[in-house]
């Protein structure tokens, strides 16, 4: 992955896809897999919004029984299914504890209908998965002495037990998704980060033929040939859409600012934990009193939400306030006593904004989005070879990404090789049994990385992960982790010369994990700022702006320890759940 801007204007390609979240990076490997010619650009840095920001889930569909919905049942549980199998260091299988109380809807017989229902409908959810260690079990039941004994706390009054059900989790949204996006490059496809798409280039006929863009790094302007144009730029489609071709999409998407938050404490064990919030699902034909919050184990963290709000602003404004946190820290606690969080418990918060439901305005009980929306703009608009694609889940990406992709090969009336992004590994993913290759790789690991390290090198590289050892060769010093991460220094060169890093930020939040759960340590973010500044020639000022940008992101994601000058350490974990 090198950045060149001259090489975007040289050709006219086949496909140029605007936004480099998921979605996008999803439909350029579908594309250049089937033999497209690619462009892919992307305003700031790959993966940089929503798709980073999510909640780490893999959604299987069993929440969508409540509304009855098959389809989507059967959608996600294939898309599960292909992200375990194409990306087994990223995703993994994740319990989760539901408990119950009383009977009817509410009570525990339901949720066993339920679960059984959904084990029918989803037969075929680990075909093909060899590895059991990446298999989804249907679930089980547990009973109320044993729920009460492993969670200390649950309010005895009706609990008559608890669900076990399964989704998925990912260890890094964003390395995920650069594993997505190195592969749609291995694949052909012509990819750059900040490059701002300005308009469509059209003829008087309507008819698109590329994008107008600028350079966000150098100020230069740039004209992109395409034959047909995707706009997958998320909740930024619409206003390029409206100020360039004045097209408004009707009924105008609206969008939620999903909100969750990182403790410093991890949960003791594997499973989540879900307990009932405050507001109500609206559009459930059968359903709790309450929506579910979930408190979930990740790495040595705890991951606490989702929070929905329906935010109708513009996206670079989104933000969560103190008192949005207070509010949730306040919630989570009366959802579940023995949590007794405080405010400085809370890492940071990470939010993105998500295609969302029709709301009234104040109303408290939300109704979600429902599905994602590819809009032909040829059948709606009269506007040929423009497409717009804006996505609801992280967890469908692939498969929204290969409906919009066969729009555009319809239009572009050209034969395609065929090709199978469910069951392709990625970048990474070449990979059949995952603990017989984290046991295979640990021999070839440093000596001088700890055992924490080295498994976070295998899950973020994966089959791969020799590419960034490489580098030690050069300098032996590069084995040293920055800070007190797992994250080598080697790792940083890798990002910026194989992957595309511009900025500090890149490679703090979406390259490595050093600033994905917190403030890394003030001593950790200028090791990192003045390797890069070494190898990308900064001047000594440019260093130092790089880092206060970085400071002010953590700040404004409510890091208290922009100040410690070491990574915070976690603290003792929350003994509300043991090991499933």
């Amino acid at each position: 992955m090198k950045r060149n801007t001259d090489s975007l204007t040289r050709k006219e390609y086949d496909l140029v896809v605007v936004g480099g979240g998921i979605f996008g990076i999803c439909a350029a490997w579908d594309a250049a897999l089937r033999g497209l010619s690619v462009a892919l650009i992307e305003r700031g840095d790959f993966s940089q919004a929503a798709s980073a920001n999510c909640f780490k889930m893999v959604h299987g569909g069993i929440r969508y029984l409540q509304h009855a919905d098959l389809p989507r049942i059967r959608e996600s549980s294939l898309e599960r299914n292909a992200l375990l199998r194409i990306a087994p260091h990223l995703v993994h299988p994740l319990p989760i504890v539901v408990p119950t109380y009383g009977h009817g809807v509410q009570g525990k017989a339901a949720f066993c209908a339920g679960l059984s229902a959904y084990g029918l409908i989803t037969l075929d959810r680990n075909k093909g998965i060899l590895d059991s260690t990446r298999r989804v079990p249907l679930g089980h039941l547990m009973s109320r002495q044993e729920c009460l004994s492993r969670f200390a706390g649950l309010a005895p009054a009706g609990l008559t037990g608890a669900v076990v059900i399964y989704d998925g989790q990912m260890y890094s949204p964003s390395r995920l998704a650069i594993s997505f996006l190195r592969s749609a490059v291995e694949a052909g496809a012509m990819v750059t980060n900040y490059v701002e798409a300005t308009g469509f280039v059209h003829s008087k006929s309507g008819q698109v033929k590329g994008i107008s863009a600028t350079d966000v790094l150098s100020g230069d302007r740039l004209v992109i040939r395409g034959k047909v144009v995707l706009n997958a730029a998320g909740p930024w489609a619409e206003r390029l859409l409206s100020d360039s071709m004045n097209v408004h999409l009707i009924p105008q998407a609206a969008y939620s600012r999903d909100a969750y938050f990182v403790v410093t404490r991890r949960l003791a064990g594997d499973a989540a934990l879900a307990v009932q919030g405050k507001t109500r699902d609206p559009d459930a034909i059968l359903s709790r009193k309450q929506r579910h919050l979930f408190i979930v184990p990740w790495r040595d963290y705890t991951l606490i939400g989702v929070w929905h709000m329906v935010y109708a602003g513009a996206p670079d404004a989104c933000v969560v306030s103190e008192d949005d946190l207070e509010e949730f820290v306040e919630e989570i606690n009366a959802a579940y006593p023995p949590l007794k969080l405080k405010r400085d418990d809370v890492l940071m918060w990470q939010s993105g904004l998500v295609l969302f439901g029709d709301n009234k305005p104040g109303a408290v009980h939300l109704s979600y989005g429902k599905r994602s929306r590819i809009v032909d703009h040829a059948r709606d608009h009269g506007i040929n070879n423009l497409i717009t694609m804006i996505g609801v889940r992280y967890t469908t990406a692939r498969r929204e990404a290969q409906k919009a992709v066969d729009l555009a090969i319809k239009k572009l009336g050209k034969k395609t090789r065929s090709a199978s992004t469910s069951t392709t590994p990625i970048f990474g993913g070449d990979i059949n049994n995952f603990e017989e290759f984290i046991s295979r790789g640990w021999a070839s690991c440093p000596a001088e990385l700890t055992s924490d390290a080295k498994r976070a090198l295998l899950h973020k590289y994966g089959s791969k992960y020799a590419g960034v050892l490489k580098y030690l060769s050069e300098n032996p010093a590069w084995v040293e982790t920055v800070g007190a991460s797992t994250v080598t220094k080697a790792e940083v060169v890798h990002a910026i010369r194989e992957e595309m890093a511009q900025k500090l930020g890149d490679v703090i939040f979406r390259r490595t994990e050093l600033g994905t759960a917190g403030h890394p340590g003030g001593s950790a973010v200028k090791a990192c700022a003045k390797l890069m500044a070494s190898e990308s020639g900064w001047s000594e000022s440019q260093m130092q702006n790089e880092v206060q940008e970085v400071e002010r992101f953590l700040s404004l994601h409510g890091s208290r320890n922009s100040t410690a000058g070491e990574m915070l350490n976690p603290g003792p974990r929350l003994q509300c759940v043991s090991a499933v």
